[in-house]
């Protein structure tokens, strides 16, 4: 009797540490592998970040902030360069947002090498819908972002930054 007793409170506390582990990994930090080279110089392919939904309740994310959020139920990783009202324009390689070009020298590799894509159905000046955001990848030349699937409703983000757990090296808060 004394066994099953305490096989029982044995099972009862690994049930409650899994929906405890489970709840976590939903709701406090979820993993995410970025799949792409789309964030270059700032994330790299293949970097594994933790990513908190808790960063996204109660607050919208600010221009510039790096942002997870789901594009045709794939988690991507972008920055935020616009939000709802503003208009967006690509002019030899630059970003301007309400006509002003936005200094992006603190994460774009190249400079002026930002273009839209001649096979994409967006089309420039784009003003971002209320409630949306223009997201686009720090590696202009390789990430598909809002120049190709327009801007996202503000329902789709995930989360607001993040942590960098590997590699090992590169340790530390997404800025």
């Amino acid at each position: 009797m004394y066994k099953l007793r305490n096989i029982l409170d044995f099972s009862k506390d690994l049930l409650v540490a899994l929906l405890a582990a489970l709840l976590v990994i939903r709701f406090v930090a979820m993993h995410t592998e970025v799949p792409t080279s789309s964030m270059v110089p700032t994330i790299m392919e293949k970097d594994h970040l933790i990513v908190s939904p808790f960063t996204a309740y109660g607050r919208e994310p600010r221009i510039g902030e790096i942002v997870i959020f789901y594009q045709d139920g794939e988690r991507l990783v972008k920055r935020l360069i616009a939000t709802g009202g503003d208009t967006v324009d690509l002019i030899d390689g630059d970003v301007y947002v309400n006509g002003e070009a936005i200094d992006e020298s603190a994460y774009i590799r190249y400079e002026h090498t930002t273009n839209p894509f001649s096979w994409s159905d967006i089309e420039f000046p784009y003003t971002v819908p209320e409630g949306s955001y223009w997201m686009m990848g720090d590696n202009r030349e390789e990430s598909a972002d809002s120049r190709v699937f327009g801007a996202i409703k503000s329902d789709k983000v995930i989360a607001i930054g993040g942590f960098r757990i590997y590699p090992f090296d590169t340790i530390g808060v997404l800025e």
